[in-house]
């Protein structure tokens, strides 16, 4: 009886060790209630407010991968996004309104093979006003050697520092350069020394949605590709009634000229480094203060706002390379005038020197006029 008793023991071990034994294998069963183990993760978060517009708002999911994403604006539309490789994130590709309510839906797959969905919405802010910035030079365009990149801002802006932040310029000659506040409303670069010719540049200012304090926001942004020309620079000894121009340091052209009055502080041509800023074949001078009024003369190059120009005076031709004469402009006879104005770049640098004046810098564009050790300390970084 004992022996018998001993063996429907140890078969009954023997069966409760397979048991256990096939439940360890098999797939553990979850119970009923037991959520998917998949889970959505979105930036902004779910009812949020304020969001800025500047920013991608992101899907991301843990232990599953996204079937599908949509953000939709009010307008219904999808706002266009991508899916990453690996099917566990997604991020939005297209900038957001001011002032508009999303709403994202999707699905995933968790790991446990259960679908997981996604619904939410946000809010993004209000934008008090929105500034326009425009960017100098613009695309295509070919200047010269001192050309100073320029944005410029329809009002005031308060944090200067985070529009710096989103200024961006690159070149094929990997020169480098600082940003300059000029006013409250305008900011420029400029390398140290002038840009190498030939070079390529490329600006982006990421302005859409730059908070520029008192509830004001960047409306656009803007971006501009240009080529720096030649090298040419003019140089002016006013004394020697000649300017002359050079490329690569090298003179090209001399012509006679007369320039401003040498006794007179407000009529002399004055010292500096100016840039050519505008041309036109033909351009009307004004000036009451003097007695003249709407006096044509051609081939006129502007290179600095305080009223500064080189341009054809064939009606001072008896002082032209003479005399100063000029009421600070630079006078040449017709033939060099047209001359000099074909091979001029708006952007070309002209230096000034040997007058008994000295020109403030407060005259756009003046950056010239600016010791780069002092230019360094105008920007907001």
């Amino acid at each position: 009886m004992r022996k018998r008793l001993t063996a429907l023991l140890l078969g009954v071990v023997f069966l409760a060790g397979c048991s256990a034994e096939v439940e360890e294998g098999a797939a553990q069963p979850r119970g009923g209630d037991a959520p998917p183990v998949a889970k959505f993760t979105t930036a902004p978060a779910d009812g949020a407010t304020g969001v800025p517009v500047n920013l991608p708002v992101r899907v991301t999911v843990a232990e599953g991968t996204i079937d599908q994403v949509a953000l939709t604006n009010p307008e219904g539309e999808q706002v266009e996004g991508a899916l990453s490789e690996d099917r566990r994130s997604w991020a939005s590709t297209e900038p957001l309104g001011f002032g508009k309510s999303y709403a994202y839906t999707g699905q995933a797959t968790g790991s446990d093979g259960r679908k997981v969905e996604l619904k939410g919405a946000f809010t993004t802010l209000e934008a008090a006003s929105q500034v326009r910035a425009t960017l100098f030079p613009g695309d295509d365009q070919v200047v010269g050697v001192a050309i100073p990149i320029m944005v410029r801002f329809e009002a005031d802006v308060a944090d200067r520092a985070a529009v710096e932040k989103a200024l961006t310029v690159t070149n094929s000659a990997n020169v480098k350069g600082s940003w300059a506040w000029l006013n409250p409303r305008e900011v420029h670069y400029r390398p140290e020394a002038y840009w190498p010719a030939d070079t390529e540049v490329h600006v982006e200012a990421k302005l859409y949605g730059v908070h520029y304090g008192g509830g004001a926001y960047g409306r656009a942004d803007v971006t501009s590709d240009f080529a720096i020309g030649r090298n040419q620079v003019v140089k002016i000894h006013t004394p020697s009634h000649q300017l002359v121009v050079q490329r690569d340091g090298a003179t090209v052209a001399t012509y006679p000229a007369s320039f401003g009055r040498d006794a007179d502080p407000e009529l002399t041509t004055p010292n500096g480094t100016f840039v050519v800023m505008q041309k036109d074949p033909q351009f009307s001078f004004d000036n009451p203060r003097y007695g003249y009024t709407n006096v044509l003369k051609k081939w006129a190059v502007r290179f600095s706002n305080h009223g500064e120009f080189i341009h054809e005076n064939n009606d001072n031709a008896a002082n032209i390379g003479r005399n100063n004469t000029s009421h600070g402009c630079a006078n040449l006879l017709e033939a060099d005038a047209k001359a000099y104005y074909d091979s001029a770049l708006v952007g070309d640098p002209v230096e000034v020197t040997g007058s008994i004046t000295t020109l403030p810098a407060q005259y756009d564009w003046y950056d010239w006029q600016i010791p780069w050790a002092q230019w360094q300390t105008m920007s907001a970084l």
